[in-house]
Parts: C-alpha cells; structure tokens; sequence
C-alpha cells in the first residue's frame, strides 16, 4: 500500500507517518522509482502496535525502545493491550455513570454521596505508568503492579477509598502552609499509602509531586478534590522528602 493509502485507512496523517518514518519508528518497505513510499503487512503489524501503544499514552520514544527490543513478543504485547484497554473502558463506564448522577444530583433529582461524588476516579495506581518507568526504572512500578495484582476486588475498592479519603483530607488543608505540622502529618498518609502498593524512595516520592504540576492531566484529576491541591500536594511532598532524607 502507498502511504496515502495507509494514512486513509488508518485515520492518521501523511505528515504522522512521515515523522514515524523520520524517527525510525516505522519505516516503509520499499520506495517506488517516483518516490511513494510502500507499505506491506508487515509494517501494517508494525503500525497498530504503534498505535495500540499510542492510544494507551506511551510516548514515541519509549514504543520504538519497546517494539526493537530482542524480548518483545507481539501476542504478549496484544494481551496487554486488551487488558489495559478493557480496565479503561471500565473506568470511564464508571466516570460515566458518575456524570450523570452529579446532572441529576444538581437538578435536584438525587442526593449523591461523598463516596458516589468520587467514583471513578482511579488513584490507587498511576494511570501514567510509562512516565513512572522512565523517570524512575522498572522496579518500582513492577512491585506496585505486583502487589496490586495479589489484592482482591474487595481489597482494590477499599484501597481505592483510601486514597481518595487522603485527597480529601489533604484538600481540607491545602490553604495551610505546606511546612505545617498538618500538612506534614497528612502528606506521610499519602507516601505511607504508596508504599503499601510499591516501593517508592523519598526521591520518587518528591518527584512525583512534581509530576503533580508538571503534567495537566495528574492536575486535573487531583484539584478536583479541591483547588490548587496539585501545587500544594508538590510542596509539602518536597518539605517531606527533605526532611527525611
């Protein structure tokens, strides 16, 4: 297939395919005497591994680092993107579901609790996970998973609870300083929690915080619990990595 053609069929740009091709991430398979660029099947693989990765928030860099390695397996690599993607689906049913209770909560239809308020949003894993590896290896992240993958439901909506009972208790304070003594006290709850799921150092865990910040979709998600808590959550995770170093 010539490139406008795999373009069309994909949904994707020329341009896109010309800077895959640019970054040697995909490159095609021939080049006619005229100059198209040709794609055959096996590129076609190649490209919605790509793109499965893509759609799961992998950066470029990291998917031709993935799909070059002399360790990867295409099937495996298929089953981990039906599970990802199924746990995403699933996420957003609930956030979903959780739009239109808070539509009829605010007509006045239903009363929504704190509890029901929240559903949907997944704190108890990093639903960044690649930025986690890059900045901060593999191993920390593999115990999180790891440990996450022994629970039980029952143990991952407790856990989910937990974490969203921190948030708010971390947003009743954010107006305090962050060198407080409550602040303090309730930014350990957060590092004592991750720890329960991985193995984060008080470098990570200051890193972290500044990920808060750094990246609008972790701001947007946490500052609905109240706002400016991402900048203040950063704060009081950087005070408490230097203190306790």
């Amino acid at each position: 297939m010539r490139i406008k053609e795999v373009a069309d069929l994909v949904g994707i740009s020329v341009r896109t395919l010309h800077h895959y091709d640019e970054i040697g991430l995909l490159h095609p398979s021939d080049t006619t005497e005229a100059g198209y660029r040709i794609y055959s099947d096996k590129e076609l693989d190649r490209l919605q591994q790509i793109l499965f990765f893509r759609e799961l928030g992998f950066p470029l860099k990291k998917i031709k680092e993935i799909i070059d390695s002399p360790s990867f397996n295409q099937n495996e690599a298929l089953e981990l993107h039906r599970k990802m993607l199924i746990e995403k689906r699933d996420r957003l049913t609930r956030m979903i579901r959780t739009v239109e209770k808070t539509i009829q909560h605010h007509k006045g239809e239903i009363v929504m609790s704190k509890k029901e308020q929240f559903e949907g949003f997944d704190f108890s894993q990093n639903p960044y996970e690649q930025e986690a590896r890059e900045r901060w290896g593999n191993e920390a992240v593999d115990k999180s998973k790891d440990k996450m993958g022994r629970m039980s439901k029952q143990q991952l909506t407790d856990f989910q609870e937990e974490f969203n009972d921190i948030y708010r208790k971390l947003a009743e304070v954010r107006h305090e300083s962050a060198h407080s003594n409550i602040a303090q006290e309730r930014i350990e709850l957060w590092y004592n929690a991750l720890n329960k799921i991985g193995d984060y150092s008080l470098e990570a865990f200051q890193g972290l915080g500044q990920m808060y910040v750094e990246d609008e979709r972790f701001t947007r998600n946490i500052d609905k619990f109240g706002e400016g808590l991402s900048v203040f959550m950063r704060d009081a995770m950087r005070i408490y990595a230097e203190r306790n170093k």
